[in-house]
């Protein structure tokens, strides 16, 4: 029951920051459009971190499959 837990936590913050990684970058492409520079800032910097936080999520999540594989399929939680 512990390791679907487990799969669980990491599956949904994957889909949860490939979703977020997506919009960011859809909202960082539309940015440039914009007329008024100081919405252009706003929505830049906003994106960016959104796009940033995001491929933080999904580089936790490679590396803590990666972390399972290494280790054995039984250890999820163990430290290498």
């Amino acid at each position: 029951m512990e390791i679907c837990l487990w799969w669980g936590k990491i599956v949904l913050v994957a889909f949860l920051s490939l979703f977020f990684f997506v919009f960011g970058v859809e909202t960082l492409i539309h940015t440039f459009n914009m007329k008024n520079p100081l919405e252009f800032i706003m929505y830049f910097f906003s994106a960016s971190l959104m796009t940033l936080v995001s491929l933080v999520g999904l580089v936790y999540t490679v590396t803590r499959v990666h972390a399972f594989f290494k280790n054995g399929a039984g250890r999820p939680d163990a430290e290498p």
